[in-house]
């Protein structure tokens, strides 16, 4: 092995250990400012993170009832009530 190789190897481990290092911060919620001072990323307390969850399932619930609105109205067998139920109440009317 030449002194090139030893060189390339050696610049490649720092890498890698820069890159790891990077990692572990980034999971842990650590980061860095332009002058080098790390301080931790606030996260959300866990009962934000229950009511995030709960307001998401109450959307989807009612875009499922707005799905089953928009689909239902526009089938041939609901045009058909439709129609039959108009055809009903003017019958009372008169």
């Amino acid at each position: 092995m030449n002194w090139a190789t030893a060189i390339v190897i050696i610049v490649a481990i720092g890498m890698v250990g820069k890159v790891l290092q990077a990692r572990y911060r980034a999971q842990a919620g650590i980061i860095a400012d332009k002058q080098g001072n790390e301080r931790a990323i606030e996260r959300p307390a866990e009962h934000n993170n229950g009511e995030a969850q709960r307001e998401v399932a109450e959307l989807r619930e009612r875009i499922k009832v707005l799905e089953r609105i928009a689909t239902d109205a526009n089938t041939s067998e609901s045009r058909k009530i439709a129609a039959i139920s108009e055809e009903i109440e003017s019958l009372r009317d008169e």
